[in-house]
């Protein structure tokens, strides 16, 4: 077996009481990502290719410039923005997005100094070096560590028949040498740090810092433990919550709970393995998880040290009860009713959700009567 058994859900759980869910804004068009500054104003990305600002409740109606351009077909398109840690000091933000054409894209991170208008001296400091056909499975979070380096996820590419190299492309999540299916840590001008698992290794790129992911689209930290946590998809079911440890490979397609969405058949007849990780959590029922937050905050108390995973085709957000150990012990459901792309917990400890729709939502969920 792997390093422990999981979770299995596959039935609805319960619903969480005594929240309150409150619009903050609308209009947004497909919304992918929320991220604060210093000051408290909010960043947007938009997955058509624009990135927003949000201040004091408000939505700037004029997007913020000098954006860099992007292929936006299918889950193509502009996707996380992150804040340096010392933004105060340096004006650095940090977008990634699909670049290219059907044919011949890739994930990229770009930075930039932000003047609160305009992106100023935009540097591509990252991208997958391998270009992919189609419009599938791109990733992609940022997360940062306490050392300042950064953790981005990146997908594996799409589903078949899609192929890269003459063989179906998610297996690329296997090749320690390719960049599709991973986790990658990067000091924060894009070069690898010296102390990579695989840095030394002749068979991985030194960027690596775990394999065997489908398509991470939730990813955030536990700043007290430093846990690493993360939530990607399945195919027709076997959407996953792993706890991401440096070097570990996380099963990705020799390992599978999930099932071909042309066939029905499952993608694997393994789901554990010796030297591979478990999940922690695997939902049998597709929720497509798309958003995860680490809650530390104190207007919630009952909630501190959880996670919240936002679902797209679930419509909500997910509650994961942890205990101390980082073990599962329970879940609860918060009703959205919209497609949730992203959740974040806020300055204020109040959690923001972004709902991906033509016309998407920010909305923050607050404890009733608060």
């Amino acid at each position: 077996m792997g390093i422990s058994s999981p979770v299995k859900v596959d039935r609805d759980v319960p619903n969480a009481q005594g929240v309150e869910r409150v619009t903050v804004v609308q209009g947004l068009e497909h919304p992918w990502s929320v991220a604060w500054l210093p000051d408290g104003t909010m960043l947007v990305t938009e997955r058509p290719g624009r990135l927003r600002i949000v201040r004091n409740g408000a939505l700037d109606p004029k997007p913020i410039t000098e954006v860099p351009k992007v292929f936006a077909v299918g889950q193509s398109g502009l996707m996380d923005v992150s804040v340096h840690p010392r933004f105060a000091h340096n004006r650095l933000i940090y977008l990634t997005y699909s670049h290219g054409s059907r044919q011949a894209n890739r994930t990229r991170i770009a930075r930039a100094r932000f003047d609160g208008k305009a992106l100023q001296d935009l540097q591509v400091i990252f991208e997958v070096s391998q270009p992919k056909s189609g419009t599938q499975h791109f990733g992609s979070r940022i997360v940062w560590l306490a050392d300042g380096t950064m953790l981005v996820a990146i997908g594996d590419g799409g589903n078949p028949p899609i192929q890269l190299g003459g063989d179906l492309i998610r297996k690329q999540a296997q090749n320690r040498r390719s960049r599709l299916g991973k986790i990658v840590r990067l000091n924060d001008d894009g070069s690898v740090p010296s102390d990579n698992p695989f840095v030394k290794s002749s068979d991985a790129d030194p960027v690596v810092w775990s394999y065997g992911h489908r398509n991470i689209q939730g990813l955030t930290l536990d700043p007290t433990t430093g846990r690493v946590w993360a939530t990607e998809h399945g195919s027709r079911g076997g959407d996953e919550l792993n706890l991401i440890q440096a070097g570990k490979n996380y099963g990705w397609p020799t390992l599978s709970y999930s099932r071909e969405y042309a066939t029905g058949k499952p993608i694997s007849q393994e789901q554990s393995r010796p030297g591979m990780v478990d999940p922690k959590v695997v939902w049998m029922t597709t929720i497509a998880p798309s958003g995860l937050a680490f809650y530390n905050g104190d207007r919630f108390p009952a909630w501190k040290g959880d996670l919240f995973a936002g679902g797209l085709v679930a419509q909500d957000v997910r509650r994961i009860d942890l205990d101390a150990a980082g073990n599962v012990v329970g879940q609860q459901s918060i009703n959205i009713g919209q497609r949730v792309r992203d959740v974040r917990q806020g300055p204020d400890g109040l959690l923001y959700v972004l709902t991906d729709e033509q016309t998407g939502r920010l909305i923050r969920i607050e404890p009733t009567n608060m």
